[in-house]
């Protein structure tokens, strides 16, 4: 059986960091930046919405160089590990689960902030979008994910905190289980067609074995 987990919002709180970067990058263009409570919505679509949204198309790009300038320096490194997602994941691999990544995240910053905290070797792969844009939805990153590494969808699972894992895994014929700790409601998690929806880490494994065996 493969867990594809998703990154901001349900492996770690990325909270500090992103939006930090994004008001970084709206106050050097100029514009207004909201406080960072009111930027929780951007932490899980990928960047380029988030940027189209705040500023039009033609800032979009210039955005996100000022964006990385920031996060790659030191934003990736104020995230915080989910509690009890650790030994959740260390559970889940002894229980014979096969543990990738799947975010919407470019891989070359997941996979800094994975090594980071010590998470990195816990994960067969860390499937992330491109720098350039490639993969940042869901549902092509997912459905990259099943061809190069080889997954039936039938023995895969999708686990994440967004309707974008939702739906994207849905599109790939997937299932998805959505997390209440991050930044997703549970009404946008029934919404979008969450198999369950899990309160805290400890419940991921019964959840998981509910819907299938491992291999």
């Amino acid at each position: 059986m493969n867990l594809l987990f998703d990154l901001d919002g349900t492996i770690t709180d990325p909270k500090p960091g992103i939006t930090g970067a994004v008001r970084h990058a709206l106050a050097t263009l100029g514009k207004p930046a909201p406080a960072e409570d009111d930027l929780a919505w951007v932490i899980g679509p990928p960047l380029r919405d988030t940027f189209r949204t705040l500023l039009g198309e033609a800032l979009v790009e210039p955005a996100i160089g000022l964006y990385r300038e920031q996060y790659g320096a030191t934003g990736y490194k104020d995230a915080l590990v989910i509690p009890g997602m650790p030994e959740t994941l260390d559970r889940l691999a002894t229980d014979g689960y096969r543990l990738f990544v799947a975010t919407s995240k470019p891989h070359f910053y997941a996979r800094r902030v994975l090594a980071h905290f010590g998470l990195d070797s816990r994960f067969i792969t860390i499937h992330g979008a491109e720098l350039d844009g490639t993969h940042d939805n869901k549902g092509e990153l997912i459905s990259y994910i099943l061809a190069t590494e080889g997954l039936a969808a039938a023995e895969t699972l999708m686990i994440g905190d967004r309707e974008h894992d939702v739906l994207g895994a849905a599109r790939n014929g997937v299932p998805c289980i959505g997390v209440a700790w991050g930044y997703g409601s549970h009404a946008e998690l029934t919404e979008a067609g969450a198999r369950h929806i899990c309160a805290a880490p400890g419940e991921l494994p019964d959840a998981i074995a509910g819907l299938f065996a491992p291999a």
